[in-house]
C-alpha cells in the first residue's frame, strides 16, 4: 500500500512504499536538497563521510611509493624506465576497474561494490613490503592502483544521495577530500619512514615496514563502509530488490544506453586531461623537484604534497562553482565554467615546465593545482545529468578516462629519457588545452550547450530521461525513478536562461 512520507524539514511530500523520515530536507527521490558538511545525518551525510574517507585511504595506498622513490630505486636498482613503467602501472590498473565499478554500482549498489574492491586490493599494498625486483615493484603498483576505481562509487553514491542543486558540491567535496590522499601521502610516508628509521631500522627495511600503515587504513575503511553505509536514501540495493521496491535492471541495456550517449565520451576525454594530469603530477612531482633542484627527500615531499593538498578546497570549489553557475545560467553555465577553468589549468601546466626558478616553480605549481583540481570538480557537476538510467556507466567511463589520460601522458612524455621532465610537463599542458575543446560539443536538447540554447522542439527533461526506456519497460513502471529525476532536474534551466517551456 502506498503512503505519503515527509522529507524532514522541507515538508516535501512524496509517494513511497513506506513512511520514511530524514534529518535533512529531501526531494521526490528522497535525495537531500541541502549539503551540511559537518553533519553525520543518516543516510545522506554518513554516506558522504564514508565515501570520501575510503577513497582517501585508497589514494594514499596507490601513491605511497612516489615520495619514497629515491630510497626504493636504490634498494631495487630501478632504472628511469622501471620508474616510468611503475607510474603507468599504478594508474592503468584502474582503467578497466573503473568501467566495471560503474556497472557494478548500477546493479549492486555503491556500498557493496566499493567495499569489495577496497578489500581485494589491500593485499597488494601489504605485499609491497616483500618485493625484491623491479618487476615486483611494477606489479604491486599495478594491483594497488585498482583501488582508485572507488572514485566511481564515490561519485555514484553522492549522485544517489544529493539532489541536482547541490550534487556538484557533494561530488566535488567528496572527490576532492579523497584526492587529498595524493598530497597527504607525500607527507605521511616520509614521516612514517623517518619514525621507523629512528627506531633502529635500516633505510631499506624502514621503507618496507612503512607500507603496512596505508594498507591497514585501507582495510579499515572498507569495513566501515560495509557496517555503516547505505546505498540509497530508501535503503540498500539487496533489501530493496528483495522487497520489490527496486527492480533489477537489465545489465546489457544499462551498458548499451550509457555507451551510446556521446556526452559520456566527451566527459571521459576531458577528464583524462584534468584528473589524468593530476595523477601524472602525483607520480612525478616529488622526484622532479628532488632531481631538478637538488632538494632533500623530505623537502621535495613537502613541496609535492602541497600540490595534492590543494584538493582540500580546489576540487570542492569546482563543484560548488558548478552549482552556483547552474543556479544562474543552468547547464550552459556549468559547461562554460568547466571549459574556462580547465583551459587555464592547461596553460599554467605548460608554463610550469618552462620555469627554472625554484620559487616560481612552486608558485606556478600551486596556482596550477587549484585550476586543474577545480576542473575535476566541474566535470562531475555535469556527469550526473547525462543519464539517469546509466549513471554508473557514465561515471565509470568518465573516471576511466581520467586514468587513460594519465597512462597516455606518462607513456608519451615521462617514460624513459625521450623528453626531460620539464619538457614533458609543458607538452602535457598543451595536450590538456587541446583535449578540453570538445566540451563545446556537449548539447542537451532540453537545456542547450555552450553556444546554443534549448531545442526549438520544446523538448522537456521528461522527454530526455524517459527516452532511455522503451514502451514495454514503461508499462512495467521501471521508468519511475527517471521520471522523478526529470522533475527535480528542471533546476538546470537556470534563472537567467529563457526556455521555450517557461
Amino acid at each position: 500500500m502506498e503512503v505519503e512520507g515527509k522529507g524532514g524539514e522541507s515538508g516535501t511530500t512524496t509517494t513511497t512504499t513506506a513512511p520514511r523520515r530524514f534529518a535533512l530536507p529531501v526531494d521526490a527521490e528522497n535525495k537531500s536538497t541541502t549539503f551540511r558538511l559537518f553533519s553525520l545525518a543518516k543516510p545522506h551525510m554518513r554516506a558522504f563521510h564514508l565515501s570520501w574517507f575510503q577513497f582517501f585511504c585508497c589514494f594514499v595506498s596507490t601513491f605511497a611509493a612516489p615520495p619514497l622513490l629515491p630510497v626504493i630505486r636504490e634498494n631495487l636498482n630501478l632504472t628511469a624506465t622501471d620508474i616510468g613503467n611503475a607510474g603507468i602501472a599504478s594508474v592503468s590498473g584502474s582503467v578497466f576497474a573503473r568501467i566495471v565499478m560503474g556497472t557494478a554500482c548500477d546493479l549492486f549498489g555503491p556500498r557493496l561494490a566499493s567495499a569489495a574492491l577496497t578489500l581485494s586490493t589491500a593485499p597488494a599494498v601489504y605485499f609491497t613490503s616483500g618485493i625484491k625486483s623491479p618487476i615486483g615493484f611494477i606489479m604491486v603498483r599495478f594491483f594497488a592502483g585498482f583501488s582508485l576505481a572507488t572514485f566511481v562509487s564515490t561519485q555514484f553514491w553522492m549522485s544517489s544521495m544529493f539532489s541536482g542543486p547541490v550534487v556538484g558540491s557533494a561530488n566535488g567535496i567528496a572527490a576532492g577530500w579523497g584526492n587529498l590522499g595524493g598530497g597527504a601521502t607525500q607527507l605521511i610516508m616520509p614521516i612514517v619512514f623517518s619514525l621507523i628509521r629512528n627506531m633502529g631500522a635500516t633505510k631499506f627495511t624502514a621503507w618496507r615496514i612503512a607500507f603496512f600503515i596505508p594498507g591497514l587504513f585501507q582495510t579499515l575503511s572498507a569495513f566501515a563502509v560495509l557496517l555503516f553505509g547505505q546505498d540509497l536514501p530508501d535503503g540498500d540495493y539487496w533489501a530493496m530488490h528483495k522487497s520489490g521496491e527496486k527492480e533489477k535492471d537489465d545489465v546489457g541495456k544499462v551498458i548499451h544506453n550509457g555507451v551510446r550517449n556521446y556526452r559520456g565520451w566527451i566527459t571521459a576525454l576531458a577528464y583524462g586531461y584534468c584528473f589524468g594530469v593530476e595523477l601524472t603530477i602525483d607520480n612525478i612531482i616529488a622526484e622532479y623537484f628532488f632531481d631538478r633542484f637538488h632538494l632533500k627527500l623530505q623537502t621535495a615531499g613537502i613541496i609535492a604534497a602541497s600540490f595534492g593538498l590543494a584538493n582540500f578546497f580546489a576540487r570542492p570549489g569546482g563543484g560548488i562553482f558548478s552549482d552556483l553557475m547552474a543556479r544562474r545560467f543552468g547547464m550552459r553555465g556549468r559547461l562554460w565554467a568547466w571549459w574556462i577553468v580547465q583551459t587555464l589549468g592547461g596553460v599554467l601546466c605548460a608554463f610550469l615546465g618552462m620555469i627554472s626558478s625554484l620559487t616560481w616553480s612552486i608558485v606556478v605549481m600551486l596556482i596550477f593545482s587549484v585550476f586543474v583540481q577545480a576542473a575535476c570538480g566541474l566535470t562531475f557537476g555535469v556527469v550526473p545529468f547525462i543519464s539517469r538510467r546509466s549513471l554508473g556507466v557514465i561515471s565509470g567511463m568518465t573516471g576511466a578516462g581520467g586514468n587513460v589520460g594519465a597512462v597516455l601522458t606518462q607513456l608519451i612524455f615521462f617514460k624513459g629519457s625521450t623528453y626531460s621532465r620539464e619538457t614533458g610537463i609543458t607538452l602535457m599542458g598543451i595536450m590538456s588545452i587541446a583535449c578540453t575543446l570538445p566540451i563545446c560539443l556537449i548539447y542537451f536538447p532540453q537545456w542547450g550547450g555552450m553556444f546554443c540554447g534549448p531545442s526549438s522542439k520544446n523538448v522537456t527533461e521528461e522527454d530526455y530521461y524517459l527516452s532511455e526506456w522503451n514502451s514495454e519497460e514503461r508499462e512495467k513502471n521501471l521508468h519511475l525513478a527517471s521520471q522523478k529525476f526529470a522533475e527535480t532536474s528542471v533546476s538546470e534551466r537556470g534563472r537567467a536562461t529563457t526556455h521555450p517551456q517557461t
